[in-house]
């Protein structure tokens, strides 16, 4: 069985910018070789079986980053693009834009490449990086792989993957319960009942609409405008953190209650 740890880390200005480099370079190559394979299947009606290694003599600056990034990237492309062939209805590939808010890259545990310990990540070309361990990580469970993402926000957060045994255990079901949806509310129970769920985006509705009209009226590229885009980006984050703050309460009051849902 795999389970993944997320722990907030914070890389110093060093680390920031090679982090840059990798989000960039992952992007690229993935944009890159989707061209490339588009390309030759017009000329050819076949697929390319390209590779990042096929790239990095034109564009070196692409051996700066860790190169099982760029592998993870290529492995990404082709399970896109063979589920496209396999099932129309999948969509074609798309590029990924240099404007999304979304940075992240995957590196795999090689030959004892990645450690985590006293608070401490090491990842590939980076080196050690302070990380905020909240969970204690138990000493039979294998690494596998760490995902590095950055939220809009600027906040760093890694995900580590860990590949464990355990024998589940038969367990007599007494308690059950039905869960169904509801236009007005979270859901409605068999029971009858149903989640006072708080509408935190109203209350804080408001407040958004503030600082996003701050926002409309700066001049795009400016210092200001980015500052007051990250001002917004952390509003819209504490909404969302509100939100699966109380769906992971609200799921684990049912899951300690009943036996089945």
């Amino acid at each position: 069985m795999n389970k993944a740890y997320q722990f907030r880390i914070y890389p110093n200005e060093e680390q920031k910018i090679l982090f840059a480099k990798t989000f960039g370079c992952v992007r690229f190559i993935y944009n890159k070789m989707l061209g490339d394979k588009i390309e030759y299947y017009n000329q050819t009606k076949e697929k390319l079986n390209n590779t990042p290694a096929q790239y990095k003599t034109e564009f070196e600056w692409l051996k700066e980053v860790d190169s099982l990034a760029l592998a993870n990237a290529q492995m990404n492309l082709q399970d896109a693009y063979n589920n496209f062939f396999r099932d129309k209805k999948v969509g074609f590939p798309k590029f990924k834009s240099k404007k999304s808010s979304k940075r992240s890259y995957t590196t795999n545990y090689v030959n004892g490449n990645i450690i985590v310990r006293d608070g401490m990540i090491r990842l590939p070309k980076l080196g050690f990086v302070k990380m905020k361990q909240h969970r204690n990580i138990p000493d039979d469970y294998k690494l596998k792989a760490v995902t590095v993402s950055k939220n809009a926000g600027g906040k760093y957060f890694a995900s580590v993957l860990f590949e464990y045994e355990e024998e589940i255990a038969e367990k007599e079901l007494e308690s059950f319960i039905g869960l169904d949806f509801s236009m007005h509310e979270l859901y409605i129970d068999s029971n009858g009942n149903c989640p006072a769920f708080p509408r935190y985006y109203r209350l804080s509705e408001k407040k958004l609409k503030k600082e996003q009209r701050k926002l409309s009226k700066m001049v795009r590229g400016s210092i200001n405008r980015e500052k007051q885009r990250v001002r917004v980006a952390k509003l819209h984050e504490k909404i969302a953190n509100q939100r699966k703050d109380f769906l992971h309460k609200q799921s684990r009051q049912i899951a300690n209650a009943y036996d089945c849902v």
